[in-house]
């Protein structure tokens, strides 16, 4: 049995580095299976330099090959599989000296897709957060920033393309057919923001005038076959860089920005100085071939990037501990643009309702079970495992906070002084908070809780009417459960935006803070019963405990002003009806029917309103969970629903049409998921009356948008023609990578249809098709992870099959690449939730994983906290 101890890092245990670095001078000759590295790096001592100090690098799978100080050689040093450790440093360190390294790696033996790897025969690296250790030796920590200047060696006519970080100095020819590329960047980054791309590639390219007047060029490199699905990205950037600095004031710093599409990616993308690396899936669009959400995503995640340029690169993070420091503040930066480009406040309604959506689905269970971390955390094992929805949207949560309590103004102002004091700095999440707290003269001490403190703050909500003296009386009290590590939670700052519905509509809005475990207020001059809107916009990530009647939540639903809670309201009544087991009753149909008829609501608005809750939100309501009786009882309601409205269906389907050229706008995407939200609606109301129309629109489609929904209507409800369209699918888009993702993942996401067999068993043969590989993150995400995470009823089923394929699936992708194995080992984590027979049979599934020997850190991390007591 393994006895190794993983080893923990801890916050508290942080310490300066002994060493930094100045400049540093990168030669690297690139070759598939022998990589040469040379390195030249400027260093000086650290804020806890000692001296006669080692300098200690580190590296991982790299050939050592000499080293030199000030030009001479060195041989007092020792080497070990994963650190160097120089040894009788001239002047005991106490003076800038030269450090020069040779080294050499193998990058298409580099499965895991951290550091130097190949790519369909071009060069791609992803450092963060600790892959540049696997491409040379150095202190890959993100509080050594140094300027970097790197030149690029290749075969010229296997790598035309050298790119880099930085500004473009020269170009060279060299002998036997190889040639070279200079790069610099005059900022100073640590070693998780470099990158290089080297191959045969292609780019889109627009040059732009900032608001200082100076000239920008902007490029999109893409494989040549994929160059006509890049101008959608291009605009995002554009509009991404010009919002920027409206809103912010923030400018782009460098002569050029790049952005680089590969196939082959563990994340979405990532913020490499001038030189974004993405995921295919976030760069390539158009009509014919991407949906509606992949044109939303598309335009966030590039938003979302290039906003890191300052908020994450000009400004970084100390430690690996307040990685929220630039990842909340950056979705959320990414969130409130993608909310502006929606053109009205319904549009940024539908957005907010979408992120929160998120939020509950996949972060509150997140915050609830055995991975429950602050924002920062305060320990880690594995730093790819904190990659977290915790860390991104709920920090993103914790930064809008902010905004709902400074006011718009009042952030700015915080982030300008922020910017101010740190820019070029490695910092913490205190920083910004003492930024925004002195820049609005406001005590913010208290509020600091939300990075301390795991755990989704519940707050109770008791309310008296006095009608004889004309006053509401509401009682607010907040508590948070214990989470790993955190038995006892101190009050937090919960900002809640309020308001009292009154038929004469005569009460204001108010911005209410709950900083005690119980807080009163008195609202005086309410001359009727009002209806409670509380946590309005979602002011705060939090969950209410609020015994609000059936008639209450119905007058909610058809009059709050505040969309998100007009959403709410409807979402809590469908959630206690299906957790109840009872179909939705005469009075909530005639409540939909209002709302699907009402002409001054969006299309967008109406199919969120209209879309049920999550199976997997419903389980986190439940203190015993029955996976199979959630799914009947919430696929029995959508049925009622379905045929109850059938006539509105039908005619929000011919009225939700969008004739003419494809436009990604918010209208008209709106105007589509309504229009299929209609035909899903009408092949669950009666597959075989409205099968048919399906097979139509999947057929004259102009657009993937209105394609793929005909044909997810067919294939979820198991109705004639799906098998037939699935064939002419695949023949049609066979050489397109990310729409046979679709195809995969349809079918693997295909929840249980009577009378067809399971869908593990489809799985298992999408698992054999020829064209999937387990080695493509894309494509292993598209059926393993699609069945696994994505399709509760079919995977937790009480026979137990789907945790054996999970067994299977881990232990086969973790000697691959560990990063994509901890994702699915996550499915299971909340285990303890479920009703026998599924938890004991998730148990023995993750022992059976933990027995494993050779399990990555990222796996074993998973698993062991899953099944610590």
């Amino acid at each position: 049995m393994k006895t190794d101890l993983p080893q923990s890092f801890r916050r508290l245990e942080y310490r300066p580095p002994v060493y930094t670095f100045d400049q540093v001078d990168l030669d690297i000759a690139l070759d598939p299976s022998r990589t040469i590295v040379k390195s030249r790096i400027e260093v000086l001592p650290g804020k806890s330099f000692e001296p006669g100090a080692p300098l200690v690098l580190v590296g991982q799978e790299l050939e050592f090959v000499s080293l030199r100080i000030n030009g001479q050689a060195h041989r007092h040093f020792e080497l070990t599989p994963e650190s160097l450790a120089i040894h009788s440093l001239p002047n005991e360190g106490k003076d800038k000296f030269i450090v020069e390294i040779i080294s050499i790696c193998v990058p298409n033996k580099n499965t895991s897709l951290m550091g130097l790897y190949v790519s369909n025969g071009n060069f791609f690296t992803q450092c963060e957060a600790e892959g540049f250790r696997k491409i040379t030796y150095f202190l890959d920590r993100p509080d050594v920033m140094a300027r970097y200047r790197v030149t690029l060696q290749a075969r010229e006519e296997e790598c035309p393309v050298l790119l880099s970080n930085g500004n473009f100095l020269k170009q060279e020819k060299l002998p036997n057919g190889w040639h070279s590329a200079t790069w610099e960047d005059p900022f100073p980054k640590p070693s998780y923001l470099f990158a290089l791309v080297a191959g045969k590639l292609a780019c889109i390219e627009e040059t732009i005038t900032t608001s200082s007047g100076a000239k920008k060029l902007l490029q999109i490199w893409v494989e040549p076959h994929d160059l006509n699905k890049t101008r959608h990205a291009m605009d995002s950037l554009i509009a991404s860089i010009h919002w920027d600095e409206k809103r912010f004031g923030l400018e782009l710093d460098l002569e050029r920005f790049m952005i680089v599409a590969v196939s082959d990616f563990n994340m979405g993308a990532m913020e490499n100085k001038g030189l974004n690396i993405f995921n295919t899936k976030f760069v390539l669009a158009q009509a014919e071939t991407a949906t509606d959400a992949d044109f939303a995503n598309i335009e966030s995640v590039v938003a979302h990037e290039y906003f890191h340029n300052w908020t994450g690169n000009r400004v970084t993070c100390q430690d690996w501990f307040q990685l929220s420091l630039k990842e909340g503040l950056t979705v959320f930066r990414d969130q409130e643009f993608s909310a502006d480009q929606m053109g009205s406040e319904s549009g940024r309604a539908v957005k907010r309702i979408e992120d929160v959506r998120l939020l509950r689905q996949l972060q509150f269970p997140e915050d609830a079970g055995p991975m429950a971390h602050p924002i920062r955390p305060d320990e880690y094992q594995e730093i790819n495992n904190f990659y977290t929805v915790t860390v991104y949207e709920k920090g993103s949560e914790v930064v809008r906070m902010y905004q709902t309590l400074l006011g718009r103004e009042g952030f700015r102002k915080g982030m300008d002084l922020y910017f101010q004091r740190h820019d070029g700095q490695a910092v913490t999440c205190d920083d910004f908070l003492a930024a925004m707290a002195d820049a609005n003269n406001k005590d913010l001490s208290q509020f600091q809780r939300w990075y301390s403190q795991a755990g989704t703050p519940r707050v109770k909500v008791e309310e008296v009417y006095d009608p004889a003296n004309g006053q509401y009386h509401l009682t607010l009290t907040q508590s948070c459960a214990s989470t790993p590590g955190q038995k006892d939670k101190e009050p937090f700052h919960i900002p809640l935006k309020t308001r009292l519905l009154t038929a004469k509509n005569d009460q204001p809005e108010q911005l209410l803070e709950l900083t005690q475990p119980t807080q009163s207020w008195t609202f005086q001059n309410v001359t009727e019963r009002p209806v409670l809107s509380i946590n309005r916009n979602f002011s705060a990530p939090i969950q209410l405990e609020f015994e609000q009647s059936e008639a209450d939540l119905l007058t909610q639903f058809s009059v709050d002003d505040d969309p998100f809670n007009r959403w709410e309201a409807g979402q809590r009544i469908a959630m206690q009806m299906i957790l109840g087991d009872r179909l939705p009753d005469a009075q909530l149909i005639n409540s939909y029917r209002s709302l699907l008829l009402d002409p001054n609501l969006d299309p967008a608005f109406k199919e969120l309103a209209l879309t049920l809750p999550a199976e997997t939100y419903l389980y986190e309501q439940c203190s015993s969970v029955d996976p199979q009786k959630i799914f009947m009882s919430r696929r029995a309601f959508r049925k009622e629903l379905a045929k109850q409205l059938q006539l509105e269906w039908a005619a929000l389907y011919q009225q939700n049409q969008t004739p003419g050229p494809f436009k990604s706008d918010a209208q008209s995407s709106g105007k589509r998921a309504l229009k299929n939200l209609a035909l899903s609606m009408l092949l669950e109301a009666d597959p075989k009356i409205w099968a048919p129309m399906a097979v139509n629109q999947y057929q004259v489609a102009d657009n993937m948008t209105d394609r793929y929904a005909a044909l997810a209507a067919l294939v979820i409800h198991g109705a004639k023609g799906a098998e037939e369209c699935l064939r002419d699918f695949f023949s049609r888009f066979a050489n397109d990578a990310l729409v046979i993702d679709k195809w995969f993942a349809l079918q693997s996401s295909r929840p249980p249809v009577d009378g067809k067999e399971s869908t593990l068993l489809e799985v298992k043969r999408l698992r054999e098709h020829p064209a999937f590989k387990l080695n493509n993150p894309n494509r292993a995400r598209s059926v393993i992870h699609a069945f696994c995470a994505n399709n509760p009823a079919s995977f937790h089923q009480p026979d137990g099959s789907g945790y054996a394929f999970w067994v299977e699936s881990v232990l086969a992708l973790d000697p691959i690449n560990p990063q994509v194995a901890a994702r699915l080992a996550r499915a299971l984590d909340r285990w303890r939730l479920f009703a026998q027979p599924y938890q004991g049979q998730m148990k023995a599934a993750l022992e059976q994983v933990a027995a494993c020997q050779t399990l990555s850190p990222d796996v074993r991390e998973v698993v062991g906290k899953a099944l610590a007591d």
